[in-house]
């Protein structure tokens, strides 16, 4: 027996002769059941290049990568260990030319696909343009092409998205394109309609882990089944009780299919938690009985019964900010009075979670009146930030020189003389003739449409753009990468672009040092020194500029400072999945909250047999699994808010508790405090015996005189 595993944790780990799903409950140690397993394959003769644990998130990867390294070490040097977008990238260089992609594709980010879908649909308005993006996005993880969708549109809005759909497929393979959601929609297609791809995969995929399963959408688990193929020698691991992303695509569906599509599967439940008390635990169990059951579990904990949850109402949203802040200083306060370990101490160790991004602004007001630092989760990604976007846009063109945004993006920043009536005759002139920006700027017929002194600034700048594809495919290690990058900006003078552009230098500064940060990123990725690159085995080695730069679309941030910095998180419930804290507060737990407001003929009762459509009622479900999920964040505490009153608009109306809060069946007892009389009471007991530690001192000297 593995050490460190408890009795279902081991059986999950020894299952590798077929199909298993593991039922991992909230803090059961889903993480390291699945590196055991990994290296449980190994001991038993399976090559580690034949191992692919797949994640949804980056930092999920590098972790079990980090996590790997250390339980199996050099054996595991070879497993592939990456999220299912990387691994259609993988898939997509391999083996793409069967769909008419080139190795050197680009992946286009949310913006660019905004900007495309506005000229597909011949509108300026990126909110329109957004919402045709959300709908084709849902399309293609239903697997559904444009003509596809247009036959099953339900009215007119359905089916002139479904033909600016085919308008945009239409411009991404002219770009050589694929946005996010291709990176699982091609892969599909090449597996389905491939016959010697899919040979290849399925001979190369030894035992395919999938973590987090309960997230996977339709054209995922297709994916995933044409992977594994007739052997099936998968591990899925996940939690029904955790499926918070059913307006993204993910659904349950895939977790009811797999024991009718894999009659042999195994199923093992995790059920003891190794994170929260029994008290928190019990608040969880309770607030998730109701919800119907795929696979019934109860959680259960051997860390004693801890402080009990705490229901706190408040006035309104400034009232219960005021509030939230008086308990974190409260439990500072009292975990130094008690010796605390010092864990109590630290700012890192609290988090306030809601549902919504808005709810965010008066607790940032609270703690910044306070002096208490905090970080909001999920906010501006370092890859949003223009200046990065500007770099990335560089990096893409040398990848593929077919990638139009990017070569717009890139000629234009900084600006080099060549306006936008010589960008618009030379966008004419390369829809004319079918080609991409780039190859329209060598045609030898371009001086037809434009003047010699404008093609000779296009040829200039084309030239340079294969000059710097031609030495970055060069550039290999970490010190010559640093020296390539600074030297490339130094050419393109793009500091004094960032400072031109500015009127506060200090912000100037700030982006160029966000720059300089890049640099150095991309350098140490070049030499193996930070081993996270999306769609790479475990092993670390050194790899050229251009190497760097084809993966760049799939990392989501530039590193992991943010999680050692002492600051208290301000999160909503859905970022903070798969995190934990100490201290856990709930906050803005009303009805129309949380839930959030479920539409016309909702049953407060939750109950099926009301007037609750399907629809209103699957609703609801996922909402109760979102406030689960908030619940087994905590660790030791847990308190959960609401408000009598919140702001709707400019105006103030009454608010009830969520019905989640009764369905915590807390004893009444532990439901009402205010933490500001305790911390008031602290700060007197404090001010008490510093009084007495005075006098005391006092009487001494006075003695000794």
């Amino acid at each position: 027996m593995s050490v460190g595993l408890n009795l279902a944790q081991q059986e999950a780990v020894n299952y590798v002769q077929g199909p298993c799903l593991v039922l991992a409950g909230a803090g059961s140690g889903k993480t390291r059941v699945i590196t055991h397993k990994i290296g449980q394959l190994i001991r038993v003769g399976l090559e580690p290049q034949r191992i692919a644990a797949i994640t949804f998130t980056n930092k999920a990867a590098a972790e079990m990568r980090e996590r790997a390294k250390t339980l199996i070490g050099r054996d595991a040097r070879g497993v592939l260990i990456c999220t299912f977008h990387a691994l259609g990238v993988r898939m997509l260089r391999q083996d793409g030319a069967a769909l008419g992609l080139k190795p050197q594709f680009s992946i286009l980010d949310s913006d660019d696909v905004t900007s495309i879908l506005k000229d597909a649909g011949g509108s300026t308005d990126a909110a329109t343009a957004r919402q045709w993006q959300w709908a084709i996005s849902l399309w293609k993880n239903m697997g559904l092409n444009a003509a596809q969708a247009e036959a099953q549109a339900k009215d007119d809005n359905e089916r002139i998205t479904a033909r600016i759909m085919a308008r945009y497929e239409e411009r991404l393979t002219a770009y050589q394109s694929v946005d996010f959601d291709d990176l699982i929609g091609l892969p599909l297609k090449l597996l389905r309609d491939h016959a010697d791809v899919r040979e290849k995969w399925q001979a190369q995929m030894g035992h395919v882990l999938v973590d987090e399963y309960q997230d996977t959408n339709a054209t995922q688990y297709e994916v995933l089944k044409l992977l594994v193929g007739e052997r099936a020698r998968f591990t899925a691991v996940g939690d029904d009780d955790q499926s918070i992303y059913g307006w993204r695509g993910a659904t349950l569906d895939n977790l009811k299919r797999l024991p009718l599509d894999f009659p042999q599967l195994k199923v093992v439940k995790l059920e003891q938690n190794y994170r929260s008390t029994s008290a928190i635990l019990r608040a969880a169990n309770n607030v998730i009985g109701p919800n119907p059951k795929l696979f019934p579990k109860t959680l259960f904990s051997e860390l004693g019964e801890g402080e009990p949850v705490r229901i706190v109402d408040a006035d309104n949203e400034e009232h219960e900010a005021e509030r939230v802040v008086a308990r974190i200083q409260s439990a500072r306060a009292n975990g130094a009075t008690e010796g605390g370990g010092g864990q109590t101490q630290d700012w890192k160790n609290f988090a306030v979670l809601y549902r919504a991004n808005h709810q965010a602004r008066v607790f940032e007001k609270a703690l910044r009146k306070a002096a208490i630092p905090y970080k909001v989760s999920g906010g501006q990604s370092f890859f949003d930030r223009a200046e990065i976007k500007d770099l990335c846009a560089w990096l893409r063109l040398w990848v593929n020189n077919d990638d139009d945004p990017a070569f717009l993006r890139a000629i234009t920043t900084p600006k080099r003389g060549i306006g936008h009536t010589t960008l618009q005759n030379l966008g004419t002139f390369a829809s004319k003739y079918k080609v991409s920006l780039f190859e329209a700027l060598f045609s030898s017929s371009l001086g037809s449409v434009l003047p010699a002194k404008a093609v000779g600034s296009l040829h200039e700048f084309g030239r340079y753009v294969n000059d710097l594809e031609f030495r970055a495919r060069q550039t290999v290690g970490a010190e010559a990468a640093l020296a390539f990058l600074l030297e490339w900006l130094k050419d393109i003078d793009y500091e004094k672009h960032l400072y031109d552009g500015e009127d506060s230098e200090k912000l100037a500064a700030s982006r160029w040092t966000n720059v300089l940060d890049f640099c150095d990123w991309m350098a140490k990725r070049c030499g193996g020194e930070i081993d996270d690159m999306a769609g790479v085995s475990i092993a670390s080695e050194t790899r050229t500029l251009l190497e760097v730069a084809q993966t760049i679309a799939l990392l989501s941030t530039i590193s992991q400072r943010e999680q050692d910095q002492d600051v208290v998180t301000l999160s909503t419930l859905h970022a903070a999945k798969g995190l934990e804290w100490p201290h856990v507060m709930l906050v803005g737990v009303t009805e129309g909250m949380l839930p959030f407001k479920l539409g016309d003929g909702a049953n407060p009762s939750g109950k099926a047999d009301g007037p609750m459509s399907e629809g209103i009622l699957e609703r609801l479900h996922e909402e109760r699994r979102l406030m689960y999920v908030g619940i087994t964040r905590a660790q030791r505490s847990l308190v959960v808010s609401w408000t009598r009153r919140r702001k709707k608009g400019r105006d103030m109306i009454a608010a009830q508790p969520s019905r989640f809060i009764a369905e915590m069946a807390l004893e009444k007892a532990t439901t009402r405090e205010d933490p500001r009389e305790k911390l008031k009471a602290l700060r007197a007991e404090f001010a008490k015996k510093a009084i007495d530690s005075a006098a005391a001192a006092a009487a001494a000297q006075a003695a000794g005189t």
